[in-house]
């Protein structure tokens, strides 16, 4: 076994009396042993409906899921204690403090007392776990919701959208979170609409757009095989520069500077402008980020505004 959860053909449709709706679309995806794997799409891409199945809580219409090598739903019991999740908001005791919780939940599941200190220390809450849970801060609250996930010491880790609602610090506070888990040889699925935010903390993607898979594999893999080159240039007269650079065949695009896009040779660029006069103050490449990537891979796919959204969105609410 090589992985720690696949899927093949999957497909979810919802009816009501007047809509259907296609959710999941013959998806098919692997997820690694080990390590962080970043689940990507817009807002009602999938990603949480492909969740709630991989966990026996919704039922795919035909296709194949499998978690550890076990399929599921039907095997689900063979591998659930090997898996922690969180998909809703998690409902602690506002009264009570992070260790009363804690103890409480391993009482509930049978994990060992011992564990509780555990699981705080590996959230970095050892020294908060006195502290009563209607006290904390957002991101602390997410942290403490992974540390109930660990008491049951997982293999597989599933977050759908952890740092939804979070502010800037308790976003590194989580994503540091993710980034230990993994590094401790856990496999840690984490679905987000928000490309930026995954790249720092995952080492391999799935990408879905409508349901359906437009890329997969390693982080650096997908930036290298995304063909998006481009090159920042600084100069006196950009208008100028635009028209000389496009009317050589660049092309150019206009994004708070000058962008010119798909070319790996920036010296040509100096040499075009030059050759009218024009002389670059700066030349710098700009690193493929996932962002691009996304952009390119879903340019003929159709997917519009929700590309956009995905590429640097904020949601307000769950994603489907």
């Amino acid at each position: 076994m090589d992985a720690a959860v696949r899927t093949v053909n999957l497909r979810k449709t919802y009816l009501s009396r007047t809509t259907r709706r296609v959710a999941v679309q013959g998806l098919t995806m692997t997820v690694p042993l080990g390590g962080v794997h970043g689940f990507l799409g817009p807002n009602g891409s999938g990603k949480t409906t492909t969740i709630r199945m991989l966990l026996g809580l919704a039922q795919p219409d035909s296709g194949t899921a499998e978690v550890f090598g076990e399929s599921v739903p039907d095997r689900l019991p063979h591998v659930i204690d090997r898996v922690g999740a969180i998909v809703e908001s998690p409902k602690f005791f506002p009264a009570f403090t992070a260790r009363q919780n804690l103890v409480l939940l391993a009482g509930a599941i049978g994990s060992p007392r011992e564990r509780v200190d555990e699981v705080l220390a590996a959230t970095h809450l050892g020294d908060r776990g006195r502290d009563r849970y209607a006290g904390f801060s957002l991101g602390m609250k997410q942290r403490l919701a992974i540390a109930a996930t660990l008491l049951k010491d997982p293999d597989l880790l599933i977050f759908d959208e952890p740092t939804n609602g979070l502010d800037p610090a308790g976003i590194r506070e989580v994503r540091d979170t993710m980034r230990s888990l993994g590094a401790q040889g856990k496999t840690v699925l984490v679905s987000s609409h928000i490309l930026a935010e995954v790249e720092q903390v995952a080492d391999t993607v799935s990408i879905i757009g409508h349901g359906a898979l437009l890329a997969e594999g390693h982080v650096s893999d997908i930036l290298g095989g995304a063909g998006v080159s481009q090159v920042r240039v600084g100069v006196a007269s950009p208008d100028r520069a635009a028209t000389v650079l496009e009317a050589e065949g660049f092309g150019v695009t206009r994004d708070g500077g000058l962008l010119v896009v798909g070319t790996d040779d920036p010296a040509a660029i100096t040499r075009s402008l030059a050759g009218h006069g024009l002389y670059v103050s700066e030349l710098v490449p700009v690193r493929p980020d996932l962002e691009s990537a996304f952009l390119a891979l879903t340019a003929d796919e159709g997917l519009g505004s929700d590309a956009d959204r995905l590429a640097g969105g904020r949601s307000t609410g769950g994603a489907a």
